[in-house]
């Protein structure tokens, strides 16, 4: 099977650092997308939940520091952090507002690259129990379900249900992997059971004045992907 190459959101807003970082990212068959200001970069982040995201610390309309703590409120993306300053009181503060690694420049682009691999087999070493996907998250820890800040309340079935989307985001899924893993392989309920939940998850989560997720393919399943705004 096909490996789909990690995607890493590059927030930087020197346009030739930018350029450069991101084909040499490109020539490691990286998907990069870039970002020159902090805003487009947190707003780039929740609506395409990156493997990776890498900053420079100084950054227009919301610096680095801030830009990575909004992060970590609600995603566990690693974060490279790139900046000139090199203090150990900048590396400290760099790290305690939730980078996973600090880099400073000028750096090796070797190392560069020798980091973001670091941070993306950590990433998939480990199981994710924190989920986000635009404005949507889950945590698998506490049971918790967010969108747009409000807490949802689901049921244990709705949850798992949720939960497996989020587990595969922009896949499709078919009937079949869907019921094996919320209901297991020897359920022999309701044919429609799988239907009457997604709705239920739908009306919860898709409320009025809220973007479709949950997306049917006909004949085949669903699969979750932030939509477009009504």
């Amino acid at each position: 099977m096909e490996t789909k190459p990690a995607r890493i959101l590059l927030v930087e807003d020197e346009p030739n650092i930018a350029e450069f970082i991101a084909t040499i990212l490109r020539a490691e068959h990286f998907e990069v997308s870039v970002e020159r200001d902090g805003m487009r970069g947190m707003i780039a982040a929740y609506q395409t939940s990156p493997d990776l995201v890498i900053l420079d610390r100084m950054l227009p309309n919301l610096d680095g520091l801030e830009l990575c703590r909004r992060l970590r409120k609600t995603s566990d993306v690693p974060i490279l952090m790139l900046t000139a300053l090199d203090k150990p009181s900048d590396r400290v503060e760099g790290l305690n507002s939730g980078a996973s690694d600090y880099l400073p420049k000028p750096f090796d682009l070797d190392e560069l690259i020798a980091r973001v691999n670091v941070q993306l087999r950590a990433r998939n070493g480990r199981p994710r129990t924190f989920h986000a996907l635009g404005d949507l998250t889950l945590d698998e820890s506490t049971r918790e379900v967010f969108r747009a800040e409000q807490r949802i309340n689901l049921t244990a079935k709705e949850f798992d249900l949720l939960t497996l989307f989020l587990r595969h985001p922009r896949q499709l899924l078919t009937r079949q992997q869907l019921l094996d893993g919320v209901w297991g392989q020897d359920f022999y309920g309701e044919d429609n059971v799988l239907e009457v939940y997604v709705h239920y998850l739908r009306t919860k989560i898709e409320r009025k004045g809220w973007s479709k997720m949950i997306h049917t393919v006909r004949g085949v399943g669903y699969l979750i992907k932030p939509g477009e705004a009504p």
